[in-house]
């Protein structure tokens, strides 16, 4: 399903994107649409504050654990059997 979106610029800046668009050979839609999704593309999927929130959390865990070369060799006996 598609959703409309209404943006509205001043006259100089949608002549702008027009100038764009036709430089690519796209409508003002698709170009518009394309540059949307760059922009998307390029964004964290969370945020800096939320990412150190979700560390400062995790903090707070005890979890058991060991000896990194410990648990490497228990995988690989798990591999073997």
């Amino acid at each position: 399903m598609s959703k409309r979106l209404q943006v509205l610029l001043p006259d100089q800046e949608m002549t702008e994107i027009q100038r764009l668009a036709r430089r690519e050979k796209l409508t003002v839609g698709e170009w518009v649409r394309r540059v949307l999704r760059e922009a998307r593309e390029q964004k964290p999927a969370n945020d800096r504050e939320a990412k150190l929130k979700a560390v400062r959390r995790s903090i707070g865990y005890s979890f058991p654990t060991a000896d990194l070369d410990e648990m490497n060799r228990e995988i690989e006996r798990g591999y073997q059997n």
